[in-house]
C-alpha cells in the first residue's frame, strides 16, 4: 500500500512531552528532511494552512517534514505569556533531533517565516541544521517590536472590530490578542541574528514601503529571491486573512529538492 502524501502523524515529544508535532512521512526513504519553524502569534495562525500545504508538497517529493509548536504556542504546553527566546531555540533543536529519529534522514534543513525564520537562523548550531530557507525573517528586533506595538494600538481603537475602544492598560501586555511577558518582549527587542554560516535562501516579500534590511546580512552562503505580491504582514485590515502563496511553496520545494 502506498503512503498518502497528505498523511500526518500528531504526537507529543520533548521535555515532559510538552511539545506538539505533526510528522509528514515521505513517500520514499528520505535522504533529507525539513523542519518547519513557525512564526508566532497572529503570524502563526495566518500561516497555518500554508505550512500544511508546504509540508504536503515536500513529502510528495520524498522529503520528510516535521511541523511543531514551541512551548507556549499552538498546541504545545504553556501559555503565550510563558514564551522565551532561549526556550524556542532549545525546542527547535529538540524538534530537529525528533525529525532525524523519525525520518532516518542524515540532513535536516529548516524553513521559517518571520520570527520562525529568525529562530531557524539562530538554531543552526544547536539544531545542527544543514541549510535554511527564511521568509521575511525578523532581523531588527527593536523595529519589529515597534511595529507590533503600533498594530496593537490601532487594533485597540478599531471601530470595525469593537463597539467601544478598549482601555490601554487592558491590552498593554498583548500583541494582537496574545499575552506577552515582559522578558520575552525585551528578548525580541534585543534580537540580533548572526550572518548565515550554512547555505541560506532568503525569500523577500516585504512591501516596497517597508525596510529591506538584507544588505548587511547577505554572505556568500546567502541567496535572495524576491517574491510577489508583497505579503501583508502588517496590514491590520487583513489581520484575520490566511496568508497563502503557491509561488512560495513552489520556490521552497524546488530549493530543497535541489539542495545538495
Amino acid at each position: 500500500m502506498s503512503t498518502r502524501v497528505d498523511m500526518e502523524t500528531p504526537f507529543y515529544f520533548g521535555p515532559e512531552r510538552s511539545l506538539f508535532g505533526l510528522f509528514h512521512a515521505s513517500t520514499t526513504p528520505a535522504r533529507k528532511a525539513v523542519l518547519l519553524c513557525p512564526p508566532l502569534g497572529q503570524d502563526q495562525i495566518r500561516c497555518h494552512r500554508l505550512y500544511r500545504q508546504l509540508a504536503q508538497a515536500l513529502a510528495a517529493e520524498g522529503i520528510a517534514v516535521l511541523r511543531f509548536d514551541y512551548y507556549g504556542s499552538g498546541d504545545s504546553a504553556g501559555a503565550s505569556a510563558d514564551m522565551d527566546w532561549h526556550r524556542c531555540l532549545a525546542d527547535t533543536a529538540a524538534a530537529a533531533d525528533e525529525l532525524r529519529a523519525r525520518s532516518g534522514a542524515y540532513r535536516v534543513l529548516a524553513f521559517g517565516a518571520r520570527l520562525g525564520g529568525s529562530i531557524a537562523l539562530a538554531s543552526v548550531v544547536p539544531a545542527r541544521l544543514g541549510g535554511i530557507v527564511a521568509w521575511d525573517p525578523v532581523l531588527d528586533g527593536r523595529a519589529y517590536v515597534a511595529q507590533l506595538d503600533a498594530l496593537q494600538s490601532a487594533l485597540r481603537l478599531d471601530a470595525q472590530r469593537f463597539m467601544m475602544p478598549r482601555k490601554a492598560d487592558e491590552v498593554a501586555a498583548q500583541w494582537l490578542g496574545f499575552a506577552i511577558g515582559a522578558s520575552f518582549r525585551q528578548q525580541i527587542a534585543s534580537l540580533q541574528i548572526d550572518r548565515p554560516t550554512v547555505p541560506t535562501l532568503l525569500l523577500d516579500s516585504l512591501s516596497l514601503a517597508a525596510p529591506h534590511p538584507w544588505g548587511s546580512f547577505v554572505t556568500d552562503a546567502t541567496a535572495v529571491r524576491c517574491m510577489q505580491p508583497a505579503t501583508p504582514w502588517d496590514d491590520l485590515r487583513r489581520l484575520e486573512v490566511a496568508i497563502l502563496s503557491h509561488p512560495l511553496i513552489q520556490a521552497v520545494t524546488q530549493h530543497v529538492r535541489e539542495a545538495a
